[in-house]
């Protein structure tokens, strides 16, 4: 027969008593900001589609220039060794610049609607119940015009000049053409380091046009378009006719296109479209775009833009 227990039926043995309750788990902070970004990437694929889109086009139009390779090889053989790498890289060049501007078209546009299109169709009331800050989310949102897409615009751009760089030399082979003034005469790896460099350049200096249209977007309950031109303007307008002075609107045009003391003579988008830099790093110029008071100033204002965009998610009506 078995003895009876000392302890009574109900309590707990004493290993079990000693062992301390298991500690929650930690979540990352950094994690709803990391899902937060992967979800705009999943609602807004014309983030990444544009640019390989434009990517894909360009190509073809560069597959269709190899079927004329013999004879503007030809030409190129008559023309001195400068222009003859200015001819060579141009290509490269145009499809940089046109996969740039394509990114800042969407970059532009995204921001419009970021905060808008949640409002419009009432999913801000399900993304406010989940355990993301207001903060988190518009500070992903922002980051995809100052990070995301630079990043995906320098990985499109790398790709699509690695493969023409690639199909230029097989059509010269194929063609009996030699394929080593084209290694020798495109400086592919300082382009590369010349536009991860402008995409920085672009992404700060536009970084306060960024911020003005988030908050817009999240303001306006309807035409975010009208409301973030119309005030701009009518301000320029106003300080016209009421004092016969410009200074707004030339902060606006200086800053919606003088980011060129970045590339040292100011010369960079003439030589860059023409193909003309032998050594791109050359005009490069960070010390001076790092010193200019207008950079951190449009810092300071897009910061200013950002903080208001959380304060009115955070505070502001949902419906």
């Amino acid at each position: 027969m078995t003895a009876p227990s000392d302890a009574p039926s109900g309590a707990m043995p004493e290993a079990h008593r000693d062992t301390p309750a298991a500690a929650p788990v930690a979540t990352s902070v950094t994690r709803p900001f990391y899902w937060s970004v992967r979800r705009e990437l999943w609602e807004h694929r014309a983030l990444y589609v544009a640019p390989v889109a434009v990517a894909g086009l360009v190509l073809f139009g560069f597959l269709v220039s190899l079927i004329d390779l013999p004879r503007r090889a030809q030409h190129l053989s008559e023309l001195d060794p400068a222009r003859q790498a200015a001819a060579l890289a141009e290509p490269y060049h145009f499809a940089a610049a046109a996969i740039m501007f394509t990114a800042l078209i969407v970059g532009l546009f995204y921001c419009l609607g970021a905060l808008h299109n949640e409002r419009r169709d009432r999913s801000i009331l399900f993304w406010k119940s989940l355990p993301v800050s207001d903060l988190v989310t518009v500070l992903s949102k922002a980051s995809i015009p100052l990070v995301v897409m630079p990043l995906i615009t320098f990985i499109v751009v790398v790709a699509l000049q690695v493969a023409m760089l690639l199909l230029n030399t097989v059509g010269r082979v194929a063609s009996g053409i030699s394929a080593a003034p084209l290694w020798t005469q495109v400086p592919l790896v300082q382009m590369e380091l010349l536009l991860a460099y402008g995409m920085i350049v672009v992404a700060l200096w536009y970084a306060p046009v960024y911020g003005w249209l988030l908050l817009v977007s999240g303001w306006a309950r309807r035409a975010p378009f009208l409301w973030a031109v119309l005030p701009p303007l009518a301000l320029c307008l106003v300080e016209k006719i009421a004092f016969d002075t410009h200074y707004f609107g030339s902060i606006l045009v200086h800053r919606l296109g003088g980011f060129s003391d970045a590339f040292g003579d100011g010369a960079f988008s003439r030589r860059a479209g023409a193909g003309g830099m032998s050594d791109p790093l050359s005009h490069v110029d960070a010390v001076v775009f790092l010193s200019m008071p207008g950079l951190w100033a449009g810092l300071a204002v897009a910061a200013g833009f950002i903080a208001a965009a959380v304060w009115q998610r955070r505070y502001r009506d949902p419906n």
